[in-house]
């Protein structure tokens, strides 16, 4: 899996995350970002056009190299860009150093979320946000059952995603105040497209 994971997966991933239906979504999550950013899960850089002058910095966080190496290309708005190499589990970033998180369709491939969200509050400051917007666990059972006879091959194939994570769940119980969340599907296969946008806080 090494040819495929390392060179074929970040092309595969790079091409989905430009497919058209999800820049509304996007655009919506990066506006509010502002002050000092981290993006876990940066990928190729596709959110980078949309940070706004509220943003003072971005530091993009991405493990696989070749994603980062891609992101490095991306176009940007004229604000500092730092990538950095690394894992959402063990964020190689000080403590109370960020005022905005930002995952945009990454935690359902993080194989230790409650890890990475417990980092995500140690790197935000007083006050900071998380800002998410996530594909998860659909409401309806007929969806939820494919969902998760579907989620085995899925993640194989797909870097490890998840479509059966419940997003809600997994901030409440990482001790996330969901102060905003907007729900629904976007079009297309009804198990991989039901999303999550909002933004929360650390309790």
């Amino acid at each position: 899996m090494g040819l495929y994971n390392d060179f074929i997966l970040p092309r595969l991933c790079d091409l989905a995350m430009r497919n058209k239906e999800l820049l509304p979504y996007r655009v919506r999550a990066i506006r509010a970002a502002q002050g000092r950013v981290l993006e876990i899960g940066i990928g190729s850089g596709p959110n980078l056009p949309f940070y706004g002058p509220a943003v003072k910095q971005v530091v993009g966080l991405e493990p696989r190299p070749k994603l980062l190496e891609m992101a490095r290309h991306a176009r940007h708005p004229g604000i500092p860009v730092e990538f950095v190499e690394g894992s959402a589990e063990a964020i190689p970033i000080g403590d109370r150093s960020m005022d905005t998180v930002v995952t945009t369709w990454t935690m359902c491939s993080i194989p230790d979320v409650d890890r990475a969200l417990a980092e995500a509050r140690r790197v935000l400051k007083p006050g900071g946000k998380l800002g998410f917007v996530e594909h998860g666990r659909a409401p309806e059972p007929r969806v939820r059952w494919w969902q998760d006879r579907l989620t085995p091959t899925w993640r194989r194939i797909s870097g490890g995603c998840r479509l059966n994570r419940d997003i809600a769940d997994v901030l409440r119980r990482n001790r996330f105040h969901i102060e905003e969340m907007h729900t629904g599907y976007m079009n297309g296969l009804k198990p991989m497209t039901f999303m999550y946008e909002g933004q929360a806080s650390p309790r």
